[in-house]
């Protein structure tokens, strides 16, 4: 293929299968929102049932395609069903785009802290990760191999805590460091196959993940950063919307956005 003959126009994601994980709320919602405003039917996967059931209404009611499947993505045996389901939902039999947006920052001193809150990262931030990914390779692959793009994207979304380590990030920060090292291995595995994998490394941004801390965690993680501006969930959608409309010969494999004023 060489530049005078182009697949498809890269921005036009019409007849593309998108899967969003984490799709109730805040970077999942406006991911799927950015997604399907490009022309891709999008599935949306997360516990929320009524939360999936408004956006997929939002999203018809605008002209796009959306489907809800309500799923707990670290249950790992409705992995492979749910993705069979996505790739089925609009007569594609494939999947063209999943972003693995599903995850949970629980942070605080390691001394004392719950083993549960510890487990709860490791399952949805890292092996819920893993387990989807991997349902949906045979999927990835097809659609680059004979989708109307001849490409496909693997999204997954880590953070900052990706790349930097803070004291009270321990298992949050070795989670997000897994994701990358997991995406870098995609990556050299199947770029010769056109499966593109990118991590995105958001820092501050205004969603929900900071409701679930602790009082006190969450009080100080107020005061550090009460003097900048965050980002929107929005911002971060457009990110990963320019991510997977890139022309099929160009890939963005890593991508760490912070708000302007973060300095760590």
């Amino acid at each position: 293929m060489t530049d005078t003959q182009p697949l498809a126009t890269a921005s036009d994601l019409t007849g593309c299968t998108a899967v969003v994980t984490g799709a109730s709320s805040g970077i999942g919602e406006a991911t799927a929102l950015a997604l399907a405003a490009r022309g891709a039917g999008v599935v949306l996967v997360a516990r929320r049932a009524g939360r999936l059931a408004g956006l997929a209404g939002k999203i018809t009611a605008s002209g796009g395609a959306a489907l809800a499947l309500p799923a707990d993505v670290t249950d790992g045996g409705q992995a492979a069903e749910m993705i069979g389901a996505a790739a089925a939902a609009f007569g594609h039999d494939r999947i063209d785009i999943l972003v693995n947006n599903a995850g949970v920052m629980l942070l605080g001193p390691a001394a004392g802290a719950p083993l549960a809150e510890w487990q709860r990262m490791i399952e949805l931030n890292l092996t819920a990760l893993v387990t989807w990914t991997h349902a949906a390779l045979p999927h990835l692959l097809k659609a680059a191999a004979d989708g109307p793009r001849q490409v496909a994207d693997l999204v997954n979304v880590s953070s900052v805590a990706g790349r930097q380590v803070r004291s009270t990030s321990s298992v949050y920060a070795a989670t997000k460091h897994g994701v990358g090292a997991f995406s870098e291995a995609l990556r050299q595995e199947f770029a010769r196959r056109y499966l593109r994998v990118t991590v995105v490394e958001p820092g501050a941004v205004t969603t929900e993940l900071r409701d679930h801390l602790r009082p006190e965690i969450r009080a100080a993680q107020q005061r550090r950063l009460a003097d900048m501006q965050p980002m929107a969930a929005a911002d971060i959608a457009d990110a990963i919307g320019y991510i997977v409309t890139r022309p099929r010969h160009m890939a963005i494999n890593e991508l760490l956005v912070r708000p302007t004023e973060q300095d760590s």
